[in-house]
């Protein structure tokens, strides 16, 4: 798994144009686990500081529960119509580890283990999904 700071590294362009469509929007799509195995969706915010990725959740909601039960989430940008200039999506997937506060909420840090952005070829005529990986590296989709 990466920290953010790695995954920039690794791959700058693609985490430059992960942030930018993270940054355009406030509220996110969080997927976690449900203790019976099954996907939840929830709201989120992102927060990109110190190097690291952050995402906080209010005391005791079940998104919470989930990352403590079992840390693997993803979480999809904000999204726009695809007609006209469409700016595309991001994507990143990993796990999460809480770090102990006061007790009011929840935080966590977020390590990557990929990353993702999908977007429209220069003709508009295929999709281009740029993925980075911790195993993998970077490579192009085309659709």
């Amino acid at each position: 798994m990466a920290t953010w700071a790695e995954f920039e590294t690794a791959a700058p362009a693609l985490a430059a144009r992960v942030k930018e469509r993270f940054d355009a929007h406030k509220h996110k799509t969080l997927a976690t686990i449900r203790r019976d195995g099954g996907p939840r969706i929830s709201g989120t915010e992102v927060e990109f500081a110190g190097g690291e990725l952050w995402i906080g959740s209010m005391w005791r909601a079940v998104k919470a529960l989930d990352l403590q039960r079992d840390p693997r989430f993803a979480i999809h940008s904000g999204t726009e119509d695809p007609e006209g200039d469409w700016p595309g999506e991001a994507k990143i997937a990993g796990v999460a580890e809480e770090v102990p506060g006061d007790g009011s909420s929840h935080r966590f840090r977020l390590d990557l283990r990929e990353a993702s952005v999908v977007g429209l070829n220069p003709e508009r005529t295929k999709l281009w999904i740029d993925v980075w990986t911790v195993d993998g590296g970077l490579r192009r989709i085309e659709r």
